[in-house]
């Protein structure tokens, strides 16, 4: 398929994803669109809320949906880093008795990773996750290991001050594309999950595409050029995350995001633009994407926090405020 017919089949295949998993969970629409925007993109997705939302189910259903291969770590404090990217194991040779090691490869090596509860595990251990997120590589027993194309990490987080977690080093969650909030569902909405789980077997989500085909939707993405005004846009809304930029910043933010903001603003854009049929991405998909780049790239100051500001509101002020 050529690159113009590749194109114009995206929007009817993005809709197509929202309708299969529409199946198997129920709301959190803007959750799937920024989720499928960060799958596109080739970015990966972290996943904020308290447990009960769905936030496994839906990662599941995405990989169902994908045809990919799907692994899954279930985060715990006794968790240790080779348990994610494997291990040496010894074995003898029956018949000559030789003994020698085999690398076992962790669950790292997938497509679709489900972190669990990232954050119920200590830093040292969340650490071996860095190089994958990366470099889609993998170094152990003294050598680098590539993970197959696509590899993308969906971690799931309860929220920081929940007991028993660990705050997510800032170079963690700077490989994070996307931060989404998963909120709770309305009450109709919570009705049909309650009907939907409690009475025969949940529905099985159906496959919309394969794996070459994501492959090849994410590289014509990444070859699609993007107007220097939405550039100029992404930027300047990064750099005022930044303390200095403004009497806002300077008041409520301790720590801006970095030059990774600004290109997954960029990238986010070109991509949600295309995934609702615009060929050219303009400033309010900058803006539609903007919360889920920087919010979890920015530290708040003491009197943000002392109002009770959350970094997504913080953002949002700064969103209406660059022009």
């Amino acid at each position: 398929m050529d690159d113009v017919k590749l194109l114009e089949s995206l929007a009817p295949t993005h809709q197509a994803l929202v309708d299969a998993i529409g199946k198997v969970v129920v709301g959190q629409e803007r959750v799937v669109q920024l989720m499928l925007t960060a799958l596109f993109s080739d970015g990966h997705c972290l996943f904020i809320g308290v447990p009960g939302l769905a936030k496994t189910l839906l990662v599941r259903t995405v990989a169902e949906t994908l045809g990919v291969d799907y692994g899954r770590i279930q985060f715990t404090p006794d968790l240790m880093p080779a348990d994610i990217t494997g291990t040496d194991v010894l074995e003898e040779d029956r018949e000559t008795g030789a003994r020698g090691l085999r690398f076992v490869q962790g669950p790292v090596f997938t497509n679709l990773l489900l972190a669990d509860e990232i954050n119920r595990t200590p830093p040292k251990t969340q650490a071996a996750l860095l190089q994958a997120m990366q470099e889609r590589a993998v170094t152990a027993s003294g050598r680098t290991m590539r993970l197959d194309p696509p590899f993308l990490v969906f971690a799931t987080q309860n929220p920081i001050e929940q007991e028993g977690t660990y705050p997510l080093p800032e170079a963690q969650q700077d490989r994070f594309m996307f931060s989404i909030e998963v909120g709770y569902p309305s009450i109709a909405e919570e009705e049909e999950i309650v009907r939907r789980t409690t009475v025969g077997e949940l529905p099985a989500a159906e496959r919309v595409l394969g794996r070459d085909e994501l492959l090849a939707y994410q590289r014509l993405l990444r070859s699609m050029p993007i107007s220097s005004d939405v550039v100029s846009y992404a930027v300047r809304l990064a750099a005022s995350t930044r303390p200095g930029s403004s009497a806002k910043a300077a008041r409520h933010i301790r720590w801006g995001a970095g030059p990774r903001a600004s290109q997954y603003l960029a990238i986010g854009a070109r991509t949600w633009a295309v995934l609702h049929g615009r060929d050219v991405p303009v400033i309010d998909d900058v803006r539609a994407v903007a919360p889920a780049v920087l919010a979890h790239r920015i530290v708040l100051g003491f009197e943000a926090e002392a109002a009770g500001l959350t970094a997504y509101q913080v953002v949002d002020e700064l969103v209406r405020e660059v022009k």
